[in-house]
């Protein structure tokens, strides 16, 4: 997991992108606390390969990145 909260963009993006990239792991969940991380976290993460589901919790967000098939 990757708790990439109180980080501004594009941290939250580039921690995912490396993660994603050395590990490429089936699954990843990335915690974020603002929507324009949601979105560009999203955007890269499709660009790899991964399906994203977002989740608000409270002030927060959970994403879900899976690989696709």
């Amino acid at each position: 997991m990757i708790d990439a909260r109180g980080q501004s963009c594009p941290i939250p993006v580039v921690m995912t992108r490396k993660v994603l990239e050395k590990e490429k792991p089936a699954r990843l969940e990335v915690l974020v606390d603002a929507q324009v991380a949601v979105e560009n976290i999203t955007r890269c993460a499709g660009a790899l390969g991964y399906q994203v589901a977002a989740e608000a919790q409270g002030p927060d967000f959970k994403l879900t990145l899976m690989k696709g098939d």
